[in-house]
């Protein structure tokens, strides 16, 4: 398999880890977000504010399905790429997925000082954005458990991260 599928919540660490990874697989690395942005000129949170979620979430399922066709490469998903259509069930025909996986009190501390916008919690208070990640989270949850790999990213150094993915991917492979 020569696509890896990097899915979970927002501020969990998906392109971080996703560039970590490509680079000890030798593989190339893309961020759906970074190219979403790329492709249509304007940054996600503009977009949402503009043209809505659901416009988004279309373009951005357009996105995935473009991916299918690429070799050797790491892709960092959005984190609600999950919900739209079958694209978990696609992601796992296409390559391995893997779910990085956070408890909602770490996703809020990480997420209260984000430098980048994020348009599902820009300008909210700690408590809201504690309940939007519960809201989301319960409508994620059961996509993200049906990825082929999932890790509990809480506490843990990126770099041992990336050895015990590494070390997961290469056995399916």
């Amino acid at each position: 398999m020569s696509k890896i599928y990097v899915v979970g919540f927002m501020g969990v660490g998906k392109s971080t880890v996703g560039k970590k990874l490509a680079r000890k697989l030798g593989y190339d690395f893309l961020d759906m977000d970074d190219a979403f942005e790329e492709k249509y000129k304007i940054s996600i949170q503009d977009f949402f504010e503009k043209y809505g979620e659901e416009l988004f979430r279309k373009l951005e399922h357009q996105l995935l399905k473009d991916t299918f066709t690429m070799e050797n490469v790491v892709i960092s998903t959005g984190g609600g790429t999950v919900v739209c259509e079958n694209a978990m069930e696609l992601m796992n025909k296409n390559g391995i997925t893997i779910y990085l996986k956070m408890p909602v009190g770490a996703l809020v501390k990480r997420l209260k000082n984000v430098k980048r916008k994020r348009p599902l919690i820009h300008g909210k208070k700690e408590n809201e954005i504690e309940q939007v990640i519960e809201e989301r989270m319960k409508e994620r949850f059961p996509y993200y458990q049906t990825a082929k790999i999932e890790v509990d990213v809480t506490g843990i150094d990126v770099q041992e991260l990336v050895r015990k993915i590494k070390a997961q991917v290469e056995v399916m492979e």
